[in-house]
């Protein structure tokens, strides 16, 4: 300290003496924080100056760090200290304390010029930086690459009719993040939004040999890529200049067996081999037999074959001799054993079955329903034939589009940790924008389905007038058999401001029902997987479902004695037993909130994603391809 200061300070030491001043004493305790590099540079501890922040001015004090290796305590969270009355200060020249093992001390005896007040001072935690090398990062491993060809009739967002356009939407993107290659192949139908027609690339174009008389088609292959993914249209006006992907049976059978033999000619014009070739239900089940007959001796002739099937009911059956024409399939594969069906029909899924290497359901109780008589849809001995290539692996859903913290259709958006809250907010403006009475203590109920027998759509037509009081209401969106259309219209007219009928297909009001209702119907005859109770979890709404198919994978029954489960079931096709499932639902709502509550936090962070499933499906695929 110069000579000038401490002159300055002993002027002011009379005036000091007489004032009651405070001392601040930091006693900080650090400890050491973990380190997980292999090599540790260590540095002596680091003296801090106080600060008194009741004090107007103070001597400043700047200490050097000192460039020795010591080790480095780093202080966790440094405790308030209180300040405590002090004796009459007498003028000192500032001393350091000697530093000890376990912590640094400084103190600095300095003259305040005046003092505020006695409130307690909070030191502030001391932060002390360490430069630690950091290990480089190892790439993760994510196991063989594969490249994989997915050939199917819809893929989300360019058309969809149902669970199978959303498959071969996430399924292909989830591979692709677990380092496979993915191709999909799809009809180039003129439905397909302007924007994506805008931006799609001409890859080539070809003639091709069809039918049995040598009859040949155009071909063209038009390119579009997101997410890793590569998306080929299959283009030839003749077949798809249809608005919708399906019109009818007469119509789909020439067009699906060009498309399933356009679809190979494609990768093989491209000069892209895949490893498997998997294709999806009936409209792709003759690729099988393409790859082991007209293009056994090409390059994607020695790829696996994959057939998923998502719906058994649909099964591409039509005259055998029409089938035999527009496909060119040799005689031989039109036996019993293969694509001959009661004599005179040819069965095209049935013909797929025999030919794929691996058969895969969406979900894994499916795959043992389909060989039941109930549920085998005439070919249930056959599957059982072929039960050893049977895969059963659950459907999931894409969370990225299916994500209410994120989802900019609705009225609030949120997570488990806000559902309880937000959820409220949606379930008013749903009540609003379709004319409910706006009451937060009803129960909403909603309907998302296709308006058909295998939803289950008989046992809650059924049910509706007695589940019906001043404490519920139903929202219905769909559309499908007359019969069902308009007995929900009825249903609205006769229960106005408790009962809404939206008879369309609307995303947007989709969503906003998934948001915004407390429990949603899904009480189907049978369901290969399902995708509604799914999405339902994910938005907090709690599902009320049937035990079949993926709707048993997926939904674990309540169970009130020890507050599990993730919604409410029942097992036989009865409509007493979806009336107490909806009953038993109710009651839990109305008289015990909390847990009712906790079951949807429970959902919403339950993994609906198709991460599960992908690797499962990665896993096939190279059991399929062992060379590698």
């Amino acid at each position: 300290m110069s000579k000038k200061t401490v002159q300055k300070s002993k002027k002011r030491t009379t005036t000091a003496n007489k004032k009651r001043t405070m001392g601040v004493k930091a006693n900080t305790v650090v400890k050491s924080a973990p380190v997980t590099s292999e090599k540790v540079t260590e540095v002596k501890p680091v003296e801090v100056p106080k600060k008194v922040d009741t004090v107007e001015s103070t001597p400043k004090t700047t200490v050097q760090p000192k460039e020795t290796i010591e080790k480095v305590i780093v202080a966790e969270s440094a405790p308030a200290v209180k300040t405590m009355p002090a004796k009459k200060a007498t003028t000192k020249k500032a001393t350091a304390a000697k530093s000890t093992t376990a912590t640094s001390k400084k103190t600095t005896t300095a003259k305040p010029k005046s003092v505020k007040s006695e409130t307690p001072v909070e030191a502030k935690p001391t932060e002390v930086i360490q430069e630690v090398p950091v290990e480089k990062s190892q790439p993760i491993d994510l196991g063989p690459r594969r490249s994989v060809a997915f050939i199917g009739s819809e893929c989300y967002p360019f058309v969809k009719t149902g669970g199978l356009g959303d498959v071969m939407s996430a399924l292909p993107k989830s591979l692709a993040k677990l380092n496979m290659d993915v191709k999909v192949i799809i009809p180039r139908y003129k439905c397909i939004p302007q924007k994506f027609q805008e931006k799609m690339e001409y890859k080539g174009s070809f003639y091709m040999d069809l039918c049995a008389d040598g009859k040949q088609y155009y071909v063209g292959i038009m390119e579009y890529q997101e997410d890793g993914v590569v998306y080929d249209f299959i283009d030839n006006d003749e077949f798809f200049s249809w608005g919708n992907p399906y019109t009818n049976l007469i119509d789909d059978i020439p067009k699906f067996c060009y498309f399933s033999k356009a679809a190979l000619a494609a990768l093989n014009y491209l000069n892209w081999t895949p490893d498997i070739v998997h294709c999806h239900d009936w409209q792709a089940a003759l690729v099988p037999l393409y790859l082991r007959t007209s293009f056994k001796d090409t390059n994607v002739g020695h790829a696996g074959a994959v057939l998923t099937i998502h719906n058994l009911r649909f099964q591409g059956i039509y005259d055998r001799k029409t089938i035999q024409y527009w496909s060119d399939l040799p005689d031989y594969v039109f036996n019993k054993d293969c694509m001959t069906q009661n004599w005179l029909d040819a069965n095209m899924l049935k013909g797929g079955i025999t030919y794929c290497n691996k058969l895969t359901t969406v979900s894994n109780t499916y795959a043992g329903e389909i060989q039941t008589e109930e549920y085998g849809e005439g070919l249930e001995e056959h599957l059982r034939y072929h039960s050893s290539k049977i895969l059963g692996i659950v459907n999931g859903i894409d969370t990225d589009i299916w994500n209410p913290a994120t989802d900019k259709l609705l009225a609030a958006q949120y997570d488990s940790q806000s559902v309880i809250k937000n959820k409220k907010a949606n379930k008013k403006a749903l009540q609003e924008s379709l004319g409910l009475e706006v009451d937060d203590h009803k129960i909403v109920i909603g309907l998302i389905s296709r308006l058909t027998n295998q939803k289950g759509l008989d046992l809650v037509n059924d049910v509706i007038p007695s589940i019906m009081d001043e404490h519920t209401q139903v929202v219905v969106l769909g559309t499908g058999d007359a019969m069902y259309e308009d007995a929900f219209r009825y249903y609205e007219n006769k229960y106005k401001g408790n009962f809404c009928a939206y008879i369309a297909y609307n995303e947007n009001v989709a969503h906003n029902i998934y948001a915004g209702c407390d429990a949603l119907l899904v009480p189907s005859r049978f369901e290969p997987c399902g995708l509604t109770q799914l999405i339902s979890m994910r938005y907090g709404s709690i599902p009320i479902v049937r035990e079949t198919g993926g709707l048993k994978d997926t939904v674990q029954p309540y169970n009130l004695f020890d507050n599990t489960g993730n919604g409410f079931t029942f097992d036989r096709y009865e409509s007493g037993l979806l009336y107490d499932a909806i009953n038993r639902a109710k009651t839990l709502y109305f008289e015990n909130r909390k847990y009712w509550d906790e079951m949807v936090v429970r959902d919403m962070n339950k993994d609906v994603s198709w991460q599960q499933s992908a690797k499962q499906y990665k896993d096939m695929y190279v059991e399929l391809t062992p060379k590698y």
